[in-house]
């Protein structure tokens, strides 16, 4: 019964990810949703600030720290292992959600684009960028990646090991395309506001501080494999030759 429990816990925490991410769409575009990141904010311009650089240290705290391999060591005793990657979505989940609920937006409009055409090639820009958030995690493994792997190895008695490092497809090209996705996702709007711009640049710069702290964590684990990944393959931005095949495993 427990091993049932702990795959639904992983089950409902990978449909709030997809409901809190449908939220996100919708609050960064300024459609459909209460409170969007233009929405302007009641308070003071310097409390709206404030909150808002609050709001993102909460979201970089909580994904950084839970993410590193010593506090999973730690949190493993308390949180059992085939659910501790769902649980990370789980607190993902709600931080996200707080981000987007208390967002104090400042409606200065930095650009307008009003030529049609523009303002279409930004908004399929935008798309795209929130689409190929679950491509790339297609890529290497969606579900490892949201903890349902774990809980369904767990459920049907089965040993979990971890993936073997791999660099297939787009992570061939650049070794982060999920942070390059996000970014794509903040920047390309036909309208950017003071809000929206405080948010792309914060969330811009926790997911460049992230990737050099991820990297330090995958370096310790895959060693002289992932330095020389490192040497081939750009971090954000494709190098011109790299000698990199697409697809490639590197295993312990």
């Amino acid at each position: 019964m427990l091993r049932v429990f702990s795959f639904l816990y992983a089950v409902f925490a990978y449909f709030g990810f997809l409901a809190v991410v449908a939220y996100f769409m919708a609050f960064l575009a300024g459609i459909i949703v209460p409170v969007t990141v233009d929405t302007p904010s009641p308070l003071p311009l310097g409390a709206a600030i404030a909150i808002d650089i609050g709001l993102i240290a909460l979201f970089a705290a909580q994904h950084s720290i839970m993410a590193r391999p010593a506090f999973k060591r730690m949190w493993t005793k308390i949180v059992p292992e085939p659910i501790e990657r769902a649980t990370y979505v789980w607190a993902s989940n709600i931080v996200l959600a707080i981000v987007l609920l208390c967002w104090q937006g400042i409606d200065l409009v930095i650009w307008d684009i009003q030529q049609p055409a523009l303002q279409i090639t930004m908004w399929a820009l935008y798309v795209i960028g929130f689409l190929m958030v679950p491509v790339v995690s297609l890529m290497i493994n969606h579900f490892d990646l949201f903890g349902l792997r774990q809980a369904w190895l767990h459920l049907m008695q089965k040993e979990y090991k971890p993936l073997p490092f791999r660099k297939p497809l787009l992570y061939a090209l650049v070794r982060h395309p999920l942070y390059v996705a996000w970014a794509a996702a903040f920047w390309f709007t036909p309208t950017m506001t003071a809000g929206h711009l405080l948010f792309a640049m914060g969330m811009t710069v926790y997911m460049g501080v992230a990737a050099i702290i991820e990297e330090r964590d995958l370096v310790r684990v895959y060693g002289e494999q992932y330095r020389h990944y490192q040497r081939t393959v750009g971090m954000f931005v494709p190098r011109l030759s790299s000698g990199n095949t697409p697809n490639e495993s590197i295993t312990m």
